[in-house]
C-alpha cells in the first residue's frame, strides 16, 4: 500500500506555482518538490498539476498492482475525482485519470490543510525557488 499527499502553492491568481508531494511506501518517505511546468496558474490548476506530478512519479517507480491512498486538501480535486467530473478543470481531470488508471485501486480522501503540512511545505519550497 502506498500513501500519497499532494499540494500546490501559488503566488498570485494566476501566478507562479510550486508543487509538493509526499509518498509513503515500504516504510520510507519520498519527498518531491518542483515548479509547475506551466508556472503561471491559479491554485486549483496547481492542485491538479501536483496530483499529476505525484501520480506520474508513482507510475514510473511503483508496481501497477499497488493500492494507493491519495490525500488532498483540495475539495475541488477530491470532488472531481469522486464524481469523475468538474465544470472548469475537465482537461486536468482527464490527464489525472489517465495516471490513476495505472493502478488497480486508488482511494481518494479529502483531508484538512492541517493534515497536509508535508506536501504543503514542499510546494512552498518549490515556489520560493521560482525566480
Amino acid at each position: 500500500m502506498i500513501k500519497i499527499y499532494t499540494d500546490a502553492a501559488t503566488k498570485g491568481n494566476p501566478g507562479p506555482t510550486g508543487l509538493g508531494v509526499v509518498i509513503i511506501a515500504n516504510h520510507e518517505q519520498i519527498q518531491l518538490a518542483a515548479p509547475a511546468e506551466l508556472q503561471m496558474m491559479d491554485n486549483h490548476h496547481g492542485e491538479f498539476a501536483a496530483a499529476q506530478f505525484g501520480f506520474k512519479y508513482l507510475s514510473d517507480h511503483f508496481s501497477k498492482n499497488e493500492t494507493v491512498l491519495f490525500y488532498t486538501d483540495s475539495r475541488i480535486l477530491s470532488d472531481a475525482i469522486g464524481k469523475n467530473y468538474t465544470k472548469h478543470y475537465q482537461n486536468e481531470l482527464n490527464k489525472l485519470n489517465d495516471l490513476l488508471q495505472n493502478f488497480t485501486t486508488v482511494v481518494t480522501q479529502w483531508i484538512p490543510e492541517q493534515q497536509n503540512h508535508g506536501a504543503h511545505n514542499l510546494a512552498n519550497q518549490a515556489l520560493r525557488k521560482i525566480k
